[in-house]
């Protein structure tokens, strides 16, 4: 049975829930300044871009706070089998459970990347 030690996977946790703070931050900042120029520009044109700038931001926000809960679930299991084993190692499937969440990190990361700099272009063009 493969086993990892505890104290890896809380700090890969730690550096995921780092990270998601930091783009919720980001979706927030978007937000503000998607207000700001809906507010300055109005037109066909911009409400459909404001719309769909608006949806994506309410999506990843709420993918973020979807992968944040889970990595705390997985940092709660992490931490009742750690009390379990004294030697500080997980299970495998705690380890492929993990896995998925760095996958579903990476997936986060890469959407909401594309998203701040598909928003810099537009907001570029009407600033």
């Amino acid at each position: 049975m493969t086993k990892e030690k505890v104290t890896d996977l809380s700090s890969q946790h730690n550096s995921w829930l780092s990270a998601l703070d930091f783009y919720k931050q980001e979706l927030n900042i978007i937000k503000t300044r998607l207000t700001e120029l809906a507010g300055k520009n109005t037109g066909k044109e911009m409400s459909a871009q404001v719309e769909h700038f608006e949806n994506q931001v309410k999506v990843q926000g709420l993918n973020v706070d979807e992968l944040r809960h889970n990595i705390n679930e997985t940092l709660a299991k992490t931490a009742a089998q750690a009390k379990e084993n004294s030697a500080g190692y997980v299970d495998a499937a705690l380890i492929q459970e993990d896995a998925k969440h760095g996958e579903m990190f990476a997936t986060t990361e890469k959407v909401i990347n594309e998203l701040r700099q598909e928003f810099n272009r537009f907001a570029s063009q009407w600033m």
